[in-house]
This record gives structure tokens, C-alpha cells and sequence, in this order.
């Protein structure tokens, strides 16, 4: 354990005497997301801990730099001991950082200790920016192929696959739309922390517009781009599904008890629970669904990482012993356009607020194409 000198005079703040807990809990109060609540809430409880037990600190007003650089060191010590992944240490800092950051801004501390570059320099190298999954040409290419001969065999009656015609169809628009939209998971399919996203409704997809409207990153609305292969994968499975109402999620949730959940709460307000009861008993939920116009959940993010390990399975693709990842679509997209030399193009189909995140996103590709300049000027010399 370390000893501790502290000065005995201290910048003024708005408030003295504030435990690291209640501005803990202030801060994930204030914190919209339901995901990164609840991680960044995990987070921090340990570094709450980890600071008492090791720099007996309790007090927001006693956090230093110097804390915050020990912090940063034991968090580099665990990466070092396999305890954690470098990229989990950089993401249990940046919670840190974002909180001293929300508590400068309340004006309860004079300064972000966390963001002092001495205290980050602890930091363990990040290497997770080198391992990151992003669907290949070929990778996209074959996962596409696959899709549209798994809706040919079902046309065909081949039911082999025990696939119905609206599943295959589903899941060609699933596809398709990921690998070719550029959108992220959480924003077309329902993460269960964030009541925020729902996933995407058909009211959402304007398919003759080439758009697609999500709530993104920015925690605002946006429109993503619709190309014309995912337009019209999406269009016939429209058709083919026939949704009973806009309001109906795009991609509907599989799960029993929460169809059966959601017409109990929808019909609630009309019958009484045993003629709810009743109708369930003599029907088939997906009639009762339709006929009542019940909008039941939307698939989950995991439900739709769990499909795609699925399909790669079926299709036989093995990504270095894994599957194609519904972020990665994303990245592969934007890796193809901006090697190809559409930075602004990526840019667009990405979303990217400025032009210099794509570029720092695809910073290995302009290394590349630096060394190959290089390389000719030096042949040339």
C-alpha cells in the first residue's frame, strides 16, 4: 500500500465533503444509455473500491492525478497478469475519466485528474485496434451468396433446412442490411438496457428513399443509407411477412413468452383476463399477434449475434474460429470504401461526425498506401 501526503490547502469547489458513491450515483442518473449505465456503474464501483482499499480515498475532493495514475498502472498490471484485455483496461479508464469529467463540469472538482496526460501515461499499450473483426469482400460476398440460395431452395420446396419461406426471407433482409447499410446492432435491433432502442419498426425503412431511420451513436436520430440490394431484399420480405401494422419491429423477436407477454399487456386494456386467456388457449400466438395488431419485442442484439454465429455455421464459414459479427459488417464496409479510395463516401455511409474519426479509423490503410509511395520513391532513387 502506498502512503499518502496530501496539501493542506485545496482549490475551492462548489461542495466539500462529497462521498465517491453519491457523485457516483449522480453521475448514472444523469446517463440516458441503459448499456453504458450499467457498465460504466460496474466500473466504477470497483475503482470506488479499488481506491479506498489501496489509496484510502472516499472523498470525490481527495481524488489526484496521482491516484488516477495508480489506478491506471494497477489496471496495466492486471493486462500484464492476463487478468484483463487491453482494450477492457482503456474502456474501465475511460468510465473514470468520463465520470471526473461530468463531476468538473458540475463544478464539483476544479479539474479532470483522469485526463491529466502523466496519469494515462500508465496506461497499458491498446492492441485491441489490430484484432478487430471486420467482414472481408469475400467473407461478404460468400454470407450473401448463401442467403440468397436459402431463399431459392425454400421457393423450390426444398424444406430440408426447416426454414419457412418468411424466415429466409427475414434473414436475407437481416443480412443484407448489415452488410451492406453500414448501421450498428444497436441500432436496428433491441438492446434490453436502453429503453431508448427498440430496434426498428417498418415505419422506420423508407425503401423507395434509399434510407433508413435510427436512433445513433449520438443518442439523436439519423437516417442511415439504404442501398439498393438491401432496399429490395427488405421489400420482399415485407411482402412475404405483411406486417400488421408500421409500428411492427422489422426484424420480431422469436421468443414465446415475450409474444405472449406483449399481447396480455396489449390486450389488457380491453378484455378481461380470462377472455385474454382464452383467446391465447384457442389461437396460435402468432394469429392472435396478427389479428389484434399486438407490436411484440424486437429481435435482441445477442439474439442476432446468436443468428449470425448460426447462418456462418450453415454456410460453413469459419472467421479464425469464429463468425462474422454484426459490428463487423460495419467495419468491412467502410474498410472496402475507403481503400478503395471514397474516404468521403465512407465517411457518409458511416455516419463518421467529421472526416478525421474516418481517417483515424482506417489509419493502417493509410500506412499502407504510404509505405507503397515510399517504397516507390526509394526504387526510383
Amino acid at each position: 500500500m502506498w502512503h499518502r501526503t496530501r496539501r493542506d490547502v485545496r482549490p475551492a469547489i462548489s461542495m466539500t465533503g462529497t462521498t465517491l458513491n453519491s457523485a457516483i450515483e449522480e453521475y448514472l442518473s444523469s446517463i440516458e444509455a441503459g448499456n453504458y449505465r450499467t457498465n460504466a456503474g460496474s466500473a466504477l464501483t470497483q475503482w470506488a473500491q479499488w481506491l479506498a482499499r489501496e489509496r484510502t480515498v472516499t472523498l470525490l475532493e481527495d481524488v489526484e492525478v496521482i491516484d488516477c495514475r495508480r489506478y491506471a498502472r494497477h489496471l496495466k498490471r492486471q493486462v500484464r497478469e492476463d487478468e484483463l484485455k487491453s482494450s477492457t483496461a482503456h474502456t474501465y479508464y475511460a468510465y473514470v475519466r468520463a465520470f471526473l469529467g461530468f463531476c468538473e463540469a458540475d463544478e464539483l472538482l476544479s479539474k479532470n485528474p483522469a485526463a491529466v496526460s502523466r496519469a494515462q501515461a500508465e496506461l497499458p499499450e491498446n492492441t485491441a485496434d489490430a484484432n478487430r473483426q471486420f467482414w472481408t469482400r469475400r467473407d461478404r460476398k460468400a454470407i450473401l451468396a448463401f442467403m440468397d440460395k436459402r431463399v431459392e431452395r425454400v421457393l423450390e420446396g426444398d424444406d430440408s433446412d426447416g426454414v419457412s419461406r418468411e424466415r429466409a426471407y427475414r434473414d436475407r433482409a437481416l443480412v443484407r442490411l448489415l452488410a451492406l447499410s453500414g448501421v450498428r446492432g444497436a441500432e436496428v435491433f433491441r438492446a434490453p438496457a436502453d429503453d431508448k432502442r427498440p430496434g426498428i419498426a417498418w415505419r422506420d425503412v423508407d425503401i423507395e428513399g434509399g434510407s433508413l431511420r435510427v436512433f445513433g451513436k449520438s443518442r439523436e436520430y439519423e437516417y442511415a443509407q439504404l442501398p439498393r440490394k438491401a432496399a429490395e431484399a427488405l421489400e420482399r420480405y415485407h411482402r412475404v411477412f405483411d406486417p400488421p401494422t408500421p409500428r411492427f419491429p422489422v426484424f420480431p423477436t422469436d421468443h414465446a413468452p415475450s409474444k405472449y407477454r406483449a399481447v396480455r399487456e396489449g390486450l389488457a386494456g380491453e378484455y378481461t383476463e380470462s377472455r385474454i386467456e382464452t383467446i391465447l388457449n384457442e389461437n396460435d400466438i402468432d394469429d392472435v399477434v396478427r389479428e389484434y395488431e399486438i407490436v411484440i419485442p424486437a429481435i435482441s442484439t445477442r439474439g442476432a449475434r446468436n443468428l449470425m454465429k448460426r447462418l456462418c455455421g450453415e454456410a460453413g464459414l469459419d472467421i479464425d474460429g469464429e463468425y462474422l459479427k454484426p459490428h463487423g459488417a460495419r467495419r468491412g464496409l467502410g474498410h472496402q470504401l475507403y481503400s478503395e479510395g471514397h474516404a468521403e463516401l465512407a465517411q457518409s455511409a458511416l455516419r463518421h461526425a467529421s472526416i478525421a474519426t474516418t481517417h483515424e479509423s482506417y489509419s493502417n490503410i493509410r500506412a499502407s498506401e504510404t509505405a507503397e509511395r515510399v517504397d516507390d520513391v526509394l526504387d526510383d532513387s
